[in-house]
């Protein structure tokens, strides 16, 4: 096991907010090239990059890019929380299933940044979830934080 210490002469925070709008109820968007254009233009050489949608009935996730996967995402979150179950929330809003898939699924992703690039798998892309679309305005915040260039 390493263990070390990383020493930063150069120690930099960059943000950038992503803003888009959602056309569906439930939608994958892929928000990957933007992440990546924030990290290079972030002036981070090394570190790590936040990606978080302040959003209560949103999420991130990272997986592949692939149609029949991106429905099988949309089905399941569909099917493990379904909109028309009796939800308490709901007596208030109609968008329960949204809060309790955005807590379970999580509103933000950490990757790392080696030598000014966005570290990711081959296969990941990363998406803002939207459950409680269409909305004119999701904005996902992009936090890169390390060693400057």
């Amino acid at each position: 096991m390493f263990i070390g210490v990383l020493t930063m002469s150069k120690f930099r925070v960059y943000v950038e907010t992503i803003r888009l709008s959602t056309s569906k109820r439930f939608e994958l968007i892929d928000i990957t090239h933007k992440v990546e254009d924030i990290v290079r233009r972030s002036g981070i050489k090394n570190g790590m990059c936040l990606v978080f949608a302040p959003h209560a009935t949103a999420a991130i996730v990272a997986n592949e890019h692939e149609r029949g996967l991106l429905q099988d995402i949309l089905e399941a979150i569909h099917e493990h929380f379904p909109p028309e179950k009796p939800w308490k929330h709901n007596m208030i809003d109609d968008n329960a299933h949204a809060h309790v898939a955005s807590a379970f699924i999580g509103a933000d992703r950490v990757f790392p940044v080696l030598n000014g690039e966005l570290v990711r798998g081959t296969w990941q892309n990363i998406f803002l979830v939207e459950m409680d679309g269409p909305r004119s305005i999701r904005q996902v915040m992009v936090m890169v934080i390390g060693e400057a260039q």
